[in-house]
């Protein structure tokens, strides 16, 4: 298997590095959807962000990746119930997938050879307690946008099929890529995604030379390469670790919580999503940048992710939503 670009190495894009840093440290700010050019490296950072992740204890033989053999579904065949280390999974979800193999389906095999019914797992139940990948996710089919809305409510994977009746945990992180000019996102599987952001082709010329290189070396001195920045994704590894320690321990002052409310009220969020996701997406800041205590600096890196595609489209606003976020963050915030 190819080994992905270290996640350290990509040259700029900051906005979008961070918000998959983020949901590392907590996975319950709900994924992120990458928009832009073609070539930005959307695809790239995915997979680098696989290779970084830190690792997870799961039962051998489970296919849902539990964390404790009493946690496997009761239709799972356990062979082995040691519990081992094994990479955070990043599973992709092809545009062309068919229902069954998403959600899983009758074991076609055993049922013919052997006259059994039994459940053969799906791309959920492998994406269990890590990363659900979709790139295009604009152009996604309308069934399989309802099925992971589904999921993504209950955190369960609950199918009712050929006499089956099978349920199992179903809990990822959703990252979507795409590019807006084939097609937006539904309104619905928008909101599911905790941040956005928008990537774009730098225009600065020693920017683009160092991608050049990067890439360049990569290819052509890829040992040298790799171990200098696999000792870079190492620390930020190390540090995604510390951060999720300290998450719990984070205060937060009550004037932060009327930030949080004030900005989506000043910005005309729908519903109260806006307000959840900001408020622990900046916990989850504060924590990886070694911080005790919840600040308004912190509100103002993350907002611009964390509430651009929750706003009510404004026809008349043709700077776009994060130039909006930033001018309102900045009356609201000071």
């Amino acid at each position: 298997m190819k080994t992905p670009f270290p996640f350290s190495a990509i040259v700029g894009q900051n906005e979008m590095k961070q918000a998959m840093v983020l949901t590392a440290v907590d996975p319950g700010i709900g994924g992120v959807l990458v928009f832009g050019d073609r070539g930005t490296g959307k695809s790239t950072a995915v997979r680098a962000l696989a290779a970084l992740l830190p690792p997870i204890r799961a039962v051998e033989s489970c296919p849902v990746n539990s964390e404790k053999a009493t946690d496997c579904p009761e239709w799972a065949e356990l062979g082995s119930k040691k519990l081992v280390t094994r990479p955070t999974p990043v599973i992709d979800l092809p545009l062309g997938a068919t229902e069954d193999r998403v959600v899983g389906a009758l074991d076609i095999e055993r049922a013919l050879t052997r006259g059994e019914k039994a459940f053969e797992p799906g791309l959920l139940a492998r994406a269990n307690r890590g990363y659900l990948y979709i790139d295009e996710v604009n152009l996604l089919e309308d069934h399989i946008v309802d099925l992971l809305l589904d999921v993504a409510q209950s955190g369960e994977n609950v199918v009712e099929r050929e006499g089956l009746s099978i349920r199992h945990p179903a809990r990822f992180v959703l990252v979507g890529s795409g590019n807006p000019e084939e097609g937006e996102l539904r309104p619905q599987l928008l909101d599911r995604f905790g941040l956005s952001v928008e990537v774009r082709s730098p225009n600065d010329v020693a920017e683009r030379v160092e991608v050049i290189k990067r890439r360049d070396a990569f290819e052509s001195n890829f040992d040298t390469f790799m171990a200098h920045y696999s000792a870079e994704d190492t620390k930020v590894r190390d540090t995604i670790l510390k951060a999720r320690k300290r998450l719990a321990k984070i205060k937060t002052p009550e004037d932060i919580l009327h930030d949080c409310a004030a900005l989506c009220i000043a910005l005309g969020a729908d519903g109260l999503r806006g307000e959840l996701t900001l408020l622990r997406t900046a916990r989850a800041l504060a924590a990886y940048q070694g911080d005790k205590v919840l600040s308004r600096a912190h509100l103002r890196d993350i907002a611009p992710s964390a509430l651009s595609h929750r706003l009510r489209r404004d026809p008349l606003d043709e700077a776009g939503s994060g130039a909006r976020v930033n001018r309102i963050v900045a009356e609201v915030l000071g």
